[in-house]
């Protein structure tokens, strides 16, 4: 049995085509900008194979690049589960996609997955450490085990004003994430602090604006250089 926050249907922002995308319950960072804390505790217990069938109803919308996308929270604080989910998807001939923010090291899973989608938060360790609440290395060695497989895996940075938005930052990102079919830069927004104030906690970010569409163009560019 798998905790489940919630599942989306016909989603296209998580992965390739049309997706199905099932948020996990639970997570091991506390990242100062995250918009799903509402995930991080609590959820519907799901049994991996009937959730599995599930998502079959939907193959037909996902044509030949669709599928379903773990995501969350972190579908590997319940990695077990994800293991399994993941092995009942690939049964049914389902492209599967693992949304992570590397904060749990799981092999199989990675091995699994058809493609890693993997949010790199920040480059640097202390920076890391702050932002998300815990220590880089399990990113690192997901990043060196999807490389040295030859794993398809697409990168992703949230770039937030003053914190993740320098040309930098953008560089470094760059080149941690060798190797990637594509690199993401996500403009940080504030969606999600209702969500905090909802739950009864303090918003980390308070007072920081929503990342410019020029700044955002501005730092994409550096990724073509």
């Amino acid at each position: 049995m798998v905790k489940i926050h919630s599942i989306e249907t016909l989603g296209a922002l998580d992965g390739p085509g049309i997706r199905t995308v099932v948020f996990f319950s639970g997570c091991v960072m506390r990242c100062k900008y995250c918009h799903n804390p509402d995930t991080w505790q609590g959820g519907e217990e799901r049994d991996e194979a009937e959730l599995a069938d599930w998502c079959v109803r939907y193959k037909t919308y996902y044509g030949n690049n669709g599928g379903v996308t773990l995501s969350g929270g972190e579908p590997l604080f319940q990695k077990e589960g994800a293991i399994k989910l993941l092995k009942e998807l690939k049964s049914r001939r389902i492209h599967t996609a693992l949304d992570t923010g590397g904060g749990v090291f799981c092999p199989e899973a990675l091995e699994l997955a058809d493609l890693t989608i993997i949010d790199i938060k920040h480059p640097e360790p202390d920076a890391f450490s702050k932002l998300t609440g815990v220590p880089q290395k399990s990113l690192i060695q997901s990043l060196e085990y999807l490389r040295e497989h030859n794993k398809k895996f697409w990168a992703r940075l949230v770039c937030v004003p003053k914190l993740t938005d320098t040309p930098e930052v953008v560089r470094a990102v760059k080149r941690m994430a060798a190797g990637a079919e594509k690199i993401e830069l996500l403009p940080y927004h504030t969606m999600g602090v209702p969500k905090w104030r909802k739950l009864g906690l303090e918003y980390p970010l308070e007072g920081v604006p929503p990342l410019s569409q020029e700044r955002l163009e501005e730092l994409k560019r550096i990724l073509q250089k």
